[in-house]
């Protein structure tokens, strides 16, 4: 009888591997990714990506930001797990900005969110007021905002807040409004492109996301940054590529013709 349970076991679990080996095949094809070009005024400097895939108990996102340029050299990992409606669970968070060290870990603490924060040789906890369609958004996160959107399209773009982690971190609460369809192309074939705008803490941003609600462009409220999924053109573009000339110098004060 030993024998014979002993075999059946082994039996399920080849099965179960099987099973198992399958699930993640099928996992691994609905896992979503997208990589962007950081720009400013239209001259790269940077990439940026994300990664959601889903797992037993919701989604795990993870997205990558480089930018190297004159005054700012910034690099960000962000890990995330999501629950099945985007809501969140846990967040860890390292960055280098001009070569000093972030790091935040963060998640929900009954009726708050709980940052610990350590930045500059300091470490400090923050408590901020959990509401339910929060968005945790760092500067130039593609992923951040791809939830954004995912999360607007289910409530009809309302109580929509983000966690700011800058500082000591605040809670800031997203005012999203919709604009007519702008026109695009997706890897040289025409995509449905929806406009959007984002009002954070008095400054937007605007977000250009295609059918499925999936993220495009966004210009950044930073002076000229916008992030750019490879492959996409907005047509026309939302600003200008470069920044405008400079307006001629003022004549000398020469006494006027006779």
């Amino acid at each position: 009888m030993e024998t014979r349970f002993r075999s059946l076991t082994r039996i399920y679990r080849t099965k179960l591997v099987v099973a198992l080996v399958l699930l993640g095949s099928s996992l691994a094809a609905m896992a979503q990714s997208a990589t962007f070009a950081v720009s400013q005024n239209g001259k790269p400097v940077g990439t940026a990506s994300y990664t959601f895939a889903p797992n037993s108990g919701g989604f795990d996102s993870t997205s990558m930001v480089r930018v190297n340029m004159q005054g700012l050299s910034y690099q960000l990992s962000k890990n995330e797990e999501l629950s099945p409606n985007n809501a969140l669970k846990h967040v860890q968070l390292s960055a280098i900005v001009n070569n000093s060290a972030v790091s935040v870990v963060a998640k929900p603490d009954a009726a708050q969110f709980l940052l610990n924060i350590s930045a500059n040789g300091r470490s400090s906890t923050t408590r901020l007021d959990a509401h339910n369609l929060t968005v945790f958004l760092p500067d130039f996160d593609p992923g951040a905002l791809e939830t954004l959107l995912a999360i607007a399209a289910g409530s009809n773009n309302r109580d929509l807040w983000a966690i700011i982690p800058k500082q000591a971190g605040t809670i800031e609460q997203i005012q999203l409004a919709t604009y007519p369809d702008e026109k695009g192309t997706l890897d040289g074939k025409p995509i449905v492109t929806h406009h959007l705008i984002a009002t954070i803490a008095g400054s937007t941003t605007d977000l250009f996301a295609g059918p499925e609600n999936q993220l495009l462009q966004a210009e950044l409220p930073q002076q000229g940054f916008a992030l750019i999924r490879n492959g996409f053109v907005l047509t026309p573009p939302a600003r200008p590529l470069s920044p405008p000339p400079a307006p001629s110098p003022a004549p000398a004060n020469n006494p006027p013709a006779q």
